[in-house]
């Protein structure tokens, strides 16, 4: 039997970073903290469960970088020293099970509800969308802008200082970096908006903060959505931003492409997969995660045959808590929704976590 490429390992090139394999367990929500930002055990033990199932990077949740930030109840923090004794319990148990580990680093903007933050939730610019338990969020302040660059530094380098390969830096999915990407949701007309580069200065100026914060070996990329409509994100513009990524040097681009055998939105024409796309626009020297819609081993070395270096796995991992160990059987299936709690429970999922997965259309088998 041939190993599936998905299963062979890999090196980043700028670190020299070893990895066992090429599989990436993506960021995923799952609410298993504590509501001041410390890590809980079930997050823990979610997460550590990958580890020993043989992924061979292993990524928190979104992590806020301060406290206005936050997202969601039971995320996890990094904002403060005093949330280093759980950083270093986690970054620890993943590297004793073989895992590189990154944190996913992330400022909510206006996705920062006001119940949670005690504050009016700032953004690029002030503007509304028609989406429940919306808050038109403030246009934030050049001080607001820099604090935040600051925290996104101070935050990784935390990171660092607990014992993690890397950060993610989340440019993704509608959170704060995307809202200073989009024409909507930046209609700022200073350095900070217009232009896509001024646009795309936020996110530039982060990443260049977070490499001088954190020492030489550690990995420092940038996820982000090939289009967010709603938001302003456009294709063409999102494969400018990821090429001056790739070109300020970060160590990878992950493309959060939802589904990676489908046609972009607005090519849906187009023969050529979302991952290509992104690799013709980054170059061949910058390593590339994409993420999307893949559940087996021949998907996975589907996307890598289109332009990925590595393959993030997310509801496929989240039922299938040992995937890479399991891939490498030939004939192997994952399992697939709906998934029954006890199922999910022996996955390593809390009632926590069952509880919120409860929320996916036809995930939880007992429908509540």
């Amino acid at each position: 039997m041939t190993t599936p490429k998905i299963l062979t390992p890999y090196e980043f090139p700028r670190t020299g970073t070893q990895v066992r394999n090429r599989t990436v367990l993506a960021a995923m929500t799952n609410k298993q903290s504590h509501a001041d930002g410390s890590l809980g055990d079930d997050e823990l033990e979610w997460l550590a469960a990958r580890a020993r199932g043989g992924f061979g990077i292993v990524t928190t949740c979104a992590a806020h970088v301060s406290p206005d930030g936050q997202g969601w109840d039971g995320e996890l923090g990094v904002f403060d020293d005093a949330l280093l004794p759980g950083l270093s319990r986690l970054a620890g148990a993943l590297r004793a099970d073989g895992a590189l580990s990154l944190v996913q680093i992330f400022h909510g903007g206006v996705r920062a509800p006001s119940r949670l933050t005690g504050q009016q939730p700032f953004s690029a610019s002030a503007f509304e969308l028609d989406a429940k338990d919306f808050e038109v969020p403030r246009e934030a302040t050049v001080d607001d802008i820099e604090r935040t660059i600051a925290a996104f530094a101070a935050a990784a380098r935390r990171c660092a200082d607990a014992g993690f390969d890397g950060v993610e830096i989340h440019g993704a999915h509608g959170y704060l970096i995307t809202q200073f990407l989009g024409t909507i949701s930046n209609a700022r007309d200073d350095e900070w908006g217009g232009s896509l580069e001024n646009r795309a200065r936020f996110v530039r100026r982060v990443v260049a903060a977070v490499r001088e914060a954190t020492p030489d070996g550690f990995l420092v990329g940038v996820r982000i959505s090939p289009e967010v409509p709603d938001q302003g994100v456009d294709l063409d513009e999102s494969l400018i931003v990821a090429g001056w990524l790739a070109s300020d040097g970060v160590d990878f681009v992950h493309v959060s492409n939802w589904d990676s055998f489908k046609a972009p939105a607005k090519y849906p024409s187009s023969k050529k997969p979302l991952t290509t796309w992104f690799r013709e626009a980054i170059g061949p020297l910058t390593p590339m995660i994409a993420t999307g819609a893949v559940w087996t081993p021949s998907e996975a070395d589907l996307v890598l045959e289109q332009g990925a270096d590595l393959v993030g796995l997310g509801r496929a991992a989240i039922g299938n808590d040992r995937w890479p160990q399991e891939a490498a059987e030939a004939g192997w299936e994952p399992a697939r929704p709906p998934f029954s709690p006890e199922h999910l429970r022996a996955a390593a999922l809390s009632e926590t976590m069952v509880d919120y997965m409860r929320r996916w259309p036809d995930f939880v088998t007992d429908g509540r």
